[in-house]
């Protein structure tokens, strides 16, 4: 058994039945939505090569997507848009769409191993975990769904905003994406209170 099945598994010996591990993907980028994941994975099925999405390639993470799909007992989904994001900013977005990941598995677990957060408005034992994503499986199932999922969202964005090449860097400040935003400026779903899309807003009105 993997240590990141270990991990969970030691909630199990301590009674709890059905664990759902939650992650994010999307809360640094200056575009696009946070995307969350809440999987409940089956404790009789261990998937090879389950880990922190970070630590993937995007192939293997395409790969372990349809594995968990396939193997999971539950998986939700919450997804908070840019719009959203600006509205309430991007802590309370983030709590929000685990929030909706874990009302979207249907039923409550017995247990909820998030990410570093905790979900005061879901009523249910929870625990938050540093770097949960690199020590749990359930988490890290979650970070795999919830990346693999807002790339797809990135990727068909690219379709729609081709002159912001979102199929490259998915949102994120890097030099490219700073570069095509100081030529054309923010679109729709650009986050316009984060400082260097507000900045260039801020420079188009003078």
């Amino acid at each position: 058994m993997s240590a990141l099945y270990a991990f969970d598994g030691e909630y199990r010996k301590a009674g709890y039945k059905v664990i759902a591990g939650i992650d994010e993907a999307g809360r640094g980028p200056l575009a696009g939505p946070v995307v969350a994941a809440a999987v409940a994975l089956n404790p009789a099925v261990e998937i090879d090569g389950v880990n922190d999405s970070k630590k993937l390639t995007a192939a293997k993470r395409k790969y372990l997507f349809y594995e968990i799909l396939y193997n999971a007992l539950a998986i939700g989904v919450g997804i908070v848009s840019a719009d959203e994001i600006d509205r309430i900013n991007i802590l309370n977005a983030t709590k929000l769409a685990m929030s909706a990941a874990v009302s979207d598995l249907g039923a409550l677990p017995d247990m909820l191993l998030i990410d570093a957060l905790k979900l005061p408005t879901v009523i249910c034992k929870q625990v938050s975990i540093i770097k949960g994503d690199a020590k749990s499986a359930s988490i890290a199932a979650a970070s795999i769904i919830a990346k693999v999922l807002r790339d797809s969202i990135m990727s068909a964005f690219h379709e729609k905003y081709p002159q912001y090449n979102f199929i490259s860097h998915k949102g994120y400040g890097t030099k490219e994406h700073m570069e095509k935003l100081n030529v054309h400026g923010p679109c729709e779903i650009h986050r316009k209170t984060f400082a260097p899309v507000s900045l260039r807003i801020k420079n188009e009105g003078k």
